[in-house]
């Protein structure tokens, strides 16, 4: 008895293990069974013999027309919904614009005033004076990206440097008393490259007076952006504080792109070791790197105007610099002058000298093609002429000074 059931049970696995080739009409059928739609395993094709045996009529086939309008019918819908959702996306747009409505709350409302936070953005309270966070607010890089609408590409805010002018003409006009000569070079319109000795001390201000002299004294009062050295921006606030007034980080691309553009542009190819001069090494002027000014303008065919400027050595006059272990702290050098670091920030203030700023006749590549910056002997050649001539220009001008704090 067990022998024989056993056999037959053996029958029915090995007849049921095939199930597509052998028995698959006694097997209910899983998942859809319509015609035409594809179940994504085996055979789609219609059984009518199947159909018979378990009382199903097989539906009509679906003609090319109705599948056609199905379609269509579809399409429709998935249009319909898709207004639909940017009907919904305007309303939540209207809605974000306008000031949420007040939560009713449970608890019972203060007798005693609650003091307002002051609306006026000039105004703030002692609180939020006494933070941190409101400096990284109103100098640091959260201010500017507050102002990312308002700002160009390279961090210019007009309306920061807008409220800013009162005291950058102060200082111009004022404090340092800056003299110019010789603003005429400068071209009314289009592309142009100044190049300028570096000199101010810890924190140079030689950039800024440069725009405001160019902004007050130019026949069509040009806008000037200066390329910065990469430590100032390692500062806390100050290379915010630089790119908001009109100040660009130094690199060919950020040159090239703003000459692109058609912008006057400033540049100091001394670099930090221009700011770093001590006392005794003033107005000499260092080594103008590899000439990747000079290169710059071959390539774009924009004149150079070589400038001088005289007073700025002598506003912070550094005895001597620290050089170890200042790149931990992403500055060149840590300065010593005659009132820095003894009196603390303060010490960094600059003294009252008498400024005096002189461009050159310019320099234009008429006779050179572009494949001249290519040449590593000829870019050196005229990175050298246009230092011979701002220094030229700095030995005059600093014979015919007679005062330091007069001129």
């Amino acid at each position: 008895m067990s022998t024989t059931t056993d056999a037959s049970l053996d029958e029915r696995l090995v007849a049921g293990y095939d199930l597509d080739v052998d028995n698959a009409a006694d097997v209910a059928p899983v998942g859809p069974t319509e015609p035409g739609l594809s179940t994504g395993f085996g055979q789609d094709q219609e059984d009518p013999q199947a159909a018979e045996r378990f009382g199903v009529e097989n539906p009509p086939a679906i003609d090319a027309a109705t599948a056609a309008t199905s379609a269509e019918d579809i399409e429709q819908q998935i249009r319909d919904l898709e207004a639909r959702l940017d009907r919904m996306f305007d309303k939540a747009r209207e809605g974000s614009d306008k000031p949420p409505a007040p939560v009713p709350s449970d608890k019972p409302s203060s007798p005693t005033p609650v003091p307002q936070r002051p609306s006026s953005p000039g105004q703030a309270t002692a609180d939020e004076v006494l933070s941190p966070e409101f400096y990284a607010r109103q100098w640091g890089r959260a201010g500017l990206r507050s102002r990312s609408e308002e700002v160009d590409e390279f961090g210019l805010d007009p309306t920061f440097e807008q409220r800013l002018l009162p005291s950058l003409d102060f200082l111009y006009s004022r404090y340092f008393r800056v003299a110019v000569e010789g603003v005429q070079h400068i071209p009314a319109q289009g592309r142009c490259l100044i190049v300028a000795n570096h000199s101010g001390g810890p924190l140079p201000y030689d950039g800024a007076m440069l725009r405001t002299a160019v902004r007050r004294e130019h026949a069509a009062h040009r806008e000037l952006r200066w390329l910065a050295e990469d430590f100032i921006y390692y500062l806390p606030f100050v290379g915010t504080f630089m790119t908001r007034i009109g100040a660009v980080r130094a690199c060919q691309e950020n040159a090239e792109r703003l000459l692109g553009k058609g912008a006057l542009v400033a540049v100091f190819p001394e670099g930090a070791k221009g700011i770093g001069k001590l006392y005794r090494d003033r107005y000499k002027l260092q080594r103008f790197g590899r000439g990747g000014f000079v290169r710059l303008c071959l390539r774009t065919r924009t004149p150079i105007v070589p400038c001088a400027i005289v007073g700025a050595e002598e506003a912070n006059p550094m005895l001597y610099r620290i050089e170890y272990m200042t790149k931990a702290l992403g500055i060149p050098y840590f300065p010593i002058t005659p009132t820095f670091p003894a009196l603390g920030p303060l010490g960094l203030m600059p003294a009252p000298t008498k400024w005096k700023i002189r461009f050159g006749e310019p320099f234009t590549w008429s006779g050179y093609g572009a494949e001249a910056a290519d040449d590593e002997i000829l870019v050196g050649r005229l990175s050298e002429r246009v230092r011979a001539s701002i220094q030229t220009m700095l030995d005059r001008m600093v014979g015919e000074r007679r005062s330091v704090w007069f001129g």
